[in-house]
């Protein structure tokens, strides 16, 4: 027996299980089956005791199947929305949410209820909207259910619960999300490599310390005292067509993407304005700007002090990051023990030494490499991340993964279970100018259930035309402008020489 289903029966066997409508009744309707669950005891899971709120049956709608929704907390505050389907494909998963959480959202699982899995997001232990974190202030429980615990006790709670609902536990366990469902992945990965055989992680922060002190420096450079930008969008367009140049041709086409920016050596300096020269250039103050932005934190000195800022391609998306009152709540309220004070204001933070104090904060912490225990339970961890993103900064997670590389042994060893995908022109977690469109699930699928390594991703760019949602797998109606090959890092694509451009068939990899 794995460990999983070790796991797995020990929680079957942990729930005392009392008499039921369903017990009485041997041929029980969908209906009674889900209504019952609410009067059934959960508090004997281990470590994630459960009380349930509400169950009822859900109707079929549109393309949403039937299933049965369940309300519910694990104590002391760790909300969520379980569903299960009534043609359940024998599968868990997990999703994840986006900024600071604060509410449950069953519209989160409607891919993976179209799929017959059963399905479970949470509120991460508190109530809030997405940008605030007063929730955090002196309040160091909910920090650290949504540092970590949240994800954990959720899995545990949905696996219990589904297992009692179908009579048997669900075959696979996977993980989904992206930017703080991203963060929660790779935080699954590094605290409880037993709870999902697979994990998809987009555009994840890493280290909320670090995540917000960047976020922070793009605020600071990017806006004057009066919190106006520096570079209007003449400037960012101008910066824009001169990057692309410079580098646009680097995967062998001529598309208005950047095929790696990693190795994109545009001097922002190219720009300046000569002398009388008023239109068309930069100025110096915003020469500098772009240097830094591109730079990411540095001390007074210059000293680097994190992963590195915006990527070269990125900047027509650089009016569109963390908003100043976002970070400047994290500071105030979210660190217990951090003494930023109610009045701390972003041009407050000192570069020079308030770095050193973000360790206060651990349980925000999900940049530990040390893979070992995810690898051997046999978790296969798929991240991807836009090239182009500037709310959470790619360069973050290419260093994350960079280093994973170098704890466990080198490339091989590190890909056989660990693929990041770093995706040319695609922005925080979808959209952009490039191929942002890939099925990710079925790749983890088929890695965690056969095996298949997955050597490439085939994205597409739909229609700019089309404003509709983007599903999986996607609508073959959906009109798609052109595709593209994506490998895993640090492999590039390139055209070829030969075939139709617009086509992923007529790239190949570029090893680096």
């Amino acid at each position: 027996m794995t460990p999983k289903r070790l796991a797995l029966g020990i929680i079957a066997l942990s729930l005392s299980v009392p008499v039921s409508a369903t017990a009485a009744n041997p041929n029980p309707t969908p209906e009674i089956r889900c209504q019952d669950l609410a009067n059934q005891d959960f508090s004997g899971i281990l470590d994630a005791p459960t009380q349930l709120t509400d169950a009822k049956l859900i109707p079929a709608s549109g393309t949403i199947p039937s299933h049965c929704r369940i309300v519910g907390y694990v104590k002391p505050q760790v909300g969520f929305d379980l569903l299960l389907p009534e043609k359940w494909n024998g599968k868990f998963m997990e999703v994840g949410c986006g900024g600071w959480c604060g509410s449950t959202d069953p519209s989160r699982c409607d891919s993976a209820l179209r799929g017959g899995y059963a399905c479970v997001d949470s509120d991460t232990g508190h109530k809030g909207s997405w940008g605030d974190t007063l929730w955090a202030d002196g309040n160091l429980p909910a920090q650290v259910d949504f540092g970590f615990r949240a994800i954990h006790v959720s899995a545990l709670a949905g696996k219990a619960i589904a297992t009692r609902y179908y009579e048997r536990g669900p075959a696979h366990s996977y993980f989904v999300g992206c930017s703080t469902g991203g963060y929660q992945g790779v935080m699954a990965a590094q605290r409880f490599p037993w709870d999902f055989d697979g994990i998809v992680a987009g555009a994840p922060d890493i280290d909320q310390g670090g995540a917000n002190m960047r976020a922070l420096w793009i605020a600071r450079v990017f806006l004057d005292n009066d919190g106006k930008p520096l570079l209007n969008h003449d400037a960012l367009h101008l910066t824009h067509e001169a990057v692309l140049k410079r580098c646009d041709m680097d995967d062998g086409v001529k598309d208005g993407i950047i095929g790696d920016p990693l190795a994109c050596n545009f001097d922002p300096a190219e720009l300046l304005c000569k002398p009388g020269q008023t239109s068309g250039c930069l100025t110096p103050a915003q020469v500098e700007v772009v240097r830094k932005l591109y730079s990411g934190p540095m001390t007074s000195d210059g000293k680097s002090i994190s992963t590195g800022g915006f990527l070269r391609g990125s900047e027509l998306g650089w009016e569109h990051f963390w908003p100043a009152w976002g970070v400047e709540q994290y500071f105030k309220y979210g660190v217990w023990g951090y003494s930023a004070g109610p009045n701390f204001k972003y041009t407050d933070f000192d570069f020079d030494r308030d770095y050193k104090r973000l360790g206060l904060a651990p349980w925000y912490e999900n940049s530990n490499p040390d893979l070992r225990k995810f690898k051997g339970a046999g978790g296969k961890l798929i991240v991807y991340h836009g090239a182009t993103d500037t709310v959470d900064l790619p360069g973050a997670m290419i260093d994350y993964y960079e280093t994973v590389e170098k704890t466990m042994g080198g490339r091989a060893s590190t890909q056989d279970f660990f693929r990041l995908f770093l995706i040319p022109g695609m922005n925080h977690c979808s959209g952009g100018a490039g191929a942002y469109a890939i099925d990710y699930v079925s790749q983890l699928e088929s890695w965690v259930e056969q095996g298949k390594t997955p050597d490439v991703l085939v994205g597409a760019h739909p229609s700019d035309s089309y404003h509709g949602p983007i599903e999986w797998p996607l609508d073959p109606s959906i009109p798609v402008d052109f595709t593209r090959p994506v490998y895993p890092y640090p492999t590039k694509a390139k055209y070829v020489g030969r075939g139709d451009p617009n086509r992923e068939s007529s790239f190949g990899p570029v090893a680096h």
